[in-house]
């Protein structure tokens, strides 16, 4: 492990993050909203630090060799770089004094960064709009990736850069769209870029103004969840907005693989992949379920309420969005169970979903049903398939390992959090809707909620789950074995 070239990455990620605060700072000049000098101090600190680390870990040998980032070393900096930014995307938080506490700060940066959502802000349409936009703009960059944000406008990260990238990018198979990893990056961005933007007009002509059309489209094409508003999308009162922002978010959790290839006139690529059609499928049949479920329940007066907020809601905690436009807790039980059962699903392989993904879920089912085939034909040779193509014993070793894995971690830190004393209901909730980036949960950390209240060991041992999930556990969880350490 070349420490001084891990860290000499990880300065150059540091100074990314602190040269996009440049907009936040633009949102406090523009509102002179009194955050103008927090934020310029939190963008020095953070680009001053990176650039350090980046000239003072720089290894002038491995330059001239160019030498391939091993996958010991791919791992670390995306993991590392990970909290790095969580830390230091804290600072306008601290310096702002939105929060008094560090814990609170690294909390909603992470929460940011992650796009899980979860938030300790009590009241949100009380803090400075500049700091706002830099709690929506964490999301943003979070969404798509900052590794994969640097592969696109860093060249000298191109080398080694396929490590990183599989580090980074959610899903079993990192798909590689163009030959050179870099190219690959940029593609995903341009794709990310224009669905931001054609969202941000389309909310704008439903009546937001431009800061909040911008805010909700972060929030809504990362899967994060973070709104400007203290009741979330139900503020703004709009069935338009409601399902703009509910297509934009099934949008997000589709594979941008298949984005790519849409926009490339290729649309049947899209109805060909079984994931994409298992996930249309669950929307549509949930959204059936449960628009039944909470008209017949007298939720809802009339059937074109009951469709629009259950679809809203469908949405958004399949995606792992976490906005609401409604108090799902109040539905019939039934409901409730699906949109749990939704939690541990999230959206599509390459997305920016968050969740075990779609794709994993469909190998275990399809693994599992191969061993009882194997039951009844012990003599029989059966592989796993996806749509054509059969899937290699080394992914279903890593699905079926990391489904373990997740379920273990979640278990093991819901019984952390309880330990601090918080209730059961609340704990496995607010452990399941950190560790699949979900955002709310239930109990108290339910829709209208948050997680303030919550003791400080709770919001640490949360915060490293929301890191867990992101980068998909392994990346993490390595850093914690003993060989990854060994020469």
């Amino acid at each position: 492990m070349r420490w001084k070239y891990v860290l000499h990455v990880i300065g150059a990620l540091i100074a990314c993050v602190g040269l996009t605060m440049v907009l936040p700072l633009i949102w406090a000049f523009y509102y002179n909203d009194g955050t103008a000098t927090p934020l310029a101090l939190s963008m020095g600190i953070t680009i001053v630090t990176g650039v350090l680390m980046f000239f003072v870990f720089r290894d002038p040998e491995a330059s001239r060799s160019q030498s391939v980032m091993t996958h010991r070393e791919g791992m670390a900096i995306v993991a590392l770089g990970w909290f790095a930014a969580g830390a230091f995307g804290g600072l306008p938080f601290y310096l702002g004094g939105t929060f008094e506490t560090v814990v609170d700060c690294v909390f909603e940066s992470l929460s940011g960064f992650s796009t899980t959502g979860s938030s300790v802000l009590t009241n949100i349409e009380a803090v400075p709009r500049s700091i706002l936009f830099w709690r929506s703009l964490t999301h943003w960059l979070g969404g798509m990736g900052i590794i994969v944000l640097s592969l696109a406008i860093l060249p000298f990260l191109g080398v080694g850069g396929m490590q990183l990238y599989k580090a980074e990018v959610p899903g079993p198979v990192p798909d590689k769209l163009k030959p050179r990893i870099k190219d690959t990056a940029m593609t995903l961005w341009k794709v990310y870029v224009m669905f931001s933007a054609l969202e941000t007009l389309l909310l704008m002509l439903g009546g937001m103004d431009f800061f909040n059309a911008l805010c909700h489209t972060f929030g809504t094409m990362a899967t994060g969840g973070f709104s400007t508003m203290n009741t979330s999308v139900a503020a703004f009162d709009s069935a338009y907005i409601d399902y703009v922002i509910t297509i934009f978010m099934l949008i997000a959790g589709v594979n941008f693989t298949l984005h790519y290839m849409m926009l490339k006139w290729r649309p049947s690529v899209m109805w060909k992949d079984p994931e994409f059609r298992v996930f249309v499928g669950l929307v549509v049949i949930s959204t059936i379920i449960i628009t039944i479920a909470v008209y017949l329940g007298g939720n809802y007066d009339n059937m074109a309420d009951a469709v629009r907020y259950t679809s809203f809601q469908v949405a958004s905690i399949l995606t792992t969005t976490g906005f609401a436009t409604a108090d799902y807790e109040l539905w019939p039980g039934v409901t409730q169970a699906i949109l749990l059962f939704f939690m541990f699903i999230g959206g599509c392989a390459g997305s920016t979903g968050g969740g075990m993904k779609v794709m994993r879920i469909m190998l275990l089912v399809k693994h599992s049903y191969k061993e009882l085939f194997r039951l009844i034909h012990p003599r029989s040779i059966s592989r796993v398939k996806m749509g054509n193509i059969v899937v290699q014993d080394d992914v279903i070793s890593g699905v079926v390992g990391f489904f373990i894995l997740w379920i273990g971690l979640f278990v093991f830190a819901a019984f952390i959090v309880a330990g601090t004393g918080v209730d059961v209901v609340t704990s496995f909730a607010a452990s399941l809707a950190c560790i699949g980036n979900i955002g709310p949960g239930i109990g108290g950390v339910g829709p209208t909620d948050n997680f303030a209240w919550l003791p400080d060991t709770a919001k640490w041992v949360l915060t490293f789950c929301m890191v867990l999930g992101r980068l998909e556990i392994y990346t993490v969880i390595i850093l914690f074995v003993p060989e990854f350490w060994r020469k």
